[in-house]
């Protein structure tokens, strides 16, 4: 039984003994005091008031004699108003440590045959342009949230949406075929998706010449925009793509795979995989078919032009567009194409789509029609609603070409890691390559741990340079202090120091001492927490408060100058187990946890 719930039971026996009152288990408030004051639990009297009939502090008092008579874990008691405070003994404290040191990977749930099976989507970029800092924070959240969902006792799948089809991939290859004489990634030495992405930017840039020429012809700007040679030569290419032309066909074929080697050279960097790949240009069929069996079934509705729609009146929205008056699908329709092919490969519990929060209206219709169209899950997906992400210059814009560039970013984290590490004289004794490896883990986990540790569903500024510093609330900070301790417990092998026997129940701990392990205590509770609200950043927070707190204790303890052997064998214990919940933490992330650095 939990520390927490032997209280809480205690505390109803109390009720009894003393007020001849049973009150309901759940009915008592504990919860942890707060770090200010003395304690480890903390109740909240208050709700008991009514079957006392006495005042908060002495009700508060009695009831506190009553557990510490009955309780020898707990040492003493203090009241602060309505509120009793529990403090544990330490040899309580010493033999959850025992505990936590004895359970391969603490507070991770174990998955079963009845574990809910959630899929996860994240990522869904276009194919005319590389992956951008947006598509970073998509991906860094997308993956971390699996291996907390996964962690916390779901199966998982992680799955990705390309948008392949439409106007946007036409444009380069539009501008590709005009003015791209040929050019490859082998020629140019140049990752594919880059190269695709230069091209749809010459796009827009030859696209706005010719609008404004025709506009000092005279032309309205809105039919200028219409009637560019461009843009109805990009149109003219859709329509032949939607028809199988052979030579559009093999052009977005060739385009594409080039593509999608440069993506999948970018997610390998970012350590972030999936279990499936869809793509839109084989879902937006599937979502035709099952709109039209919804329109058979009268669950939408066709208007006098043919298109087709769903009145979303009694749900408090309006009508949402599902097919156009030509036949055409929209975003909507294709998202229900994926929904359907995903729900035949897997038999999904739960479905979770990881998307900026400027699409809240969309999942909202979705979740709805999902419902309406027989899938069970529509109506309890989840819209992971996430911010926007700027560099301190401000906002991107990926036709202007004024986007930063995924790779180029990682580039620049790594050099500057590799500065700062030979700056600080770190690891001495290595070889350029392993401080360059190094330096790749600690930029990795400065990008990653930066972004993670904000509230998802914040807006956010990235800022490279505070990222990377190795004080601080940052990655490095973090994995410098789990360094640290292996450092700490190789040298303690090297000594044959004792690590492993069991710890004497009655030394005296220092508050920090304990404060340590009731924070290593909380991991699980964390981590459940972390899963239920779809929060990597209460992981990254915790891991930070963890390393920040060993620090602390670091600098005011001897562990191998300790001379007391029962002592140092508790601290070094101590520490191997800080260092453990660290790198887990790090691991739910995303984030490599250096041995060396």
């Amino acid at each position: 039984m939990k520390l927490e719930d032997k209280i809480a039971q205690s505390v109803v026996s109390a009720v009894k003994a003393l007020y001849d009152a049973d009150v309901d288990i759940a009915q008592i408030q504990l919860q942890k005091t707060k770090k200010e004051i003395l304690g480890d639990f903390t109740l909240v009297v208050f709700p008991l008031l009514k079957v006392s009939r006495k005042s908060p502090e002495q009700t508060a008092q009695e009831i506190g004699a009553f557990v510490k008579e009955h309780m020898p874990e707990v040492a003493e008691i203090s009241v602060i108003k309505g509120f009793l405070n529990f403090i544990l003994t330490a040899e309580v404290w010493i033999e959850k440590l025992e505990q936590i040191d004895a359970t391969q990977n603490f507070g991770f749930v174990p998955q079963t045959d009845k574990s809910p099976l959630v899929m996860i989507e994240y990522s869904s970029p276009n194919t005319n342009k590389p992956l951008h800092l947006g598509h970073v924070r998509n991906n860094l959240l997308g993956f971390s949230l699996s291996r907390i969902l996964q962690a916390a006792g779901n199966e998982v799948v992680k799955t990705n949406i390309v948008n392949d089809r439409g106007i946007h991939i036409c444009k380069s290859m539009l501008a590709w075929k005009m003015f791209g004489n040929g050019a490859t990634p082998e020629s140019l030495n140049q990752k594919g998706d880059h190269l695709v992405g230069d091209y749809y930017v010459k796009f827009d840039q030859e696209y706005k010449a010719q609008i404004k020429e025709l506009m000092a012809g005279g032309m309205p700007e809105d039919e200028a925009k219409q009637k560019a040679p461009l843009m109805q030569e990009a149109q003219d290419m859709l329509r032949k793509w939607e028809n199988g032309d052979a030579e559009v066909m093999k052009l977005w074929n060739m385009m594409n795979s080039w593509v999608y080697a440069g993506f999948d050279e970018t997610y390998n960097r970012l350590g972030v995989s999936f279990d499936k790949i869809y793509y839109e240009s084989q879902t937006y069929l599937e979502g035709k078919k099952k709109v039209e069996e919804g329109l058979a079934k009268g669950v939408f509705f066709k208007k006098e032009d043919g298109s087709v729609w769903a009145d979303l009146s009694n749900e408090g929205l309006d009508e949402k567009l599902l097919l156009r008056a030509d036949g055409t699908s929209v975003y909507m329709t294709q998202d229900i194409g994926t929904a359907k092919l995903r729900y035949d490969d897997y038999k999904i519990d739960k479905m979770v789509y990881v998307v900026g929060n400027e699409q809240n209206y969309h999942f909202q219709v979705l979740s709805i029609l999902l419902y309406r169209l027989g899938f069970e899950w529509g109506k309890d997906l989840v819209h992971f609603s996430y911010g926007m992400v700027e560099l301190p210059e401000g906002k991107m814009k990926s036709r202007e070409g004024t986007v930063v560039d995924a790779d180029d970013l990682m580039d620049e984290m790594e050099r500057n890691a590799f500065e700062i590490s030979k700056e600080l004289g770190r690891q001495e004794q290595t070889s350029e390559e392993e401080l360059r490896e190094t330096s790749r883990k600690v930029a990795m986990g400065a990008l990653k741990y930066f972004i993670l540790k904000v509230d998802p569903r914040k807006n956010m500024t990235f800022n490279p340079k505070e990222s990377i510093d190795f004080n601080g609330n940052t990655g490095p900070f973090v994995q410098y202090t789990y360094a640290r301790i292996q450092s700490v417990l190789r040298k303690a092998m090297e000594k044959n120091m004792d690590m492993n026997s069991k710890i004497d129940g009655n030394l005296p701990l220092s508050q920090k001492e304990l404060d340590l392990i009731q924070n290593l205590s909380s991991f699980p509770a964390v981590l459940g927490q972390a899963a239920a609200e779809y929060s990597p950043s209460l992981i990254a927070n915790y891991v930070y408060d963890l390393a920040k707190e060993f620090n602390q204790f670091y600098h005011d303890f001897s562990m191998l100058k300790e001379e007391n052997e029962a002592m140092r064998l508790f601290r070094l214990k101590l520490a191997r187990n800080v260092a453990r919940i660290i790198k887990n933490a790090l691991y739910l992330l995303g984030i490599e946890a250096p041995e060396k650095m």
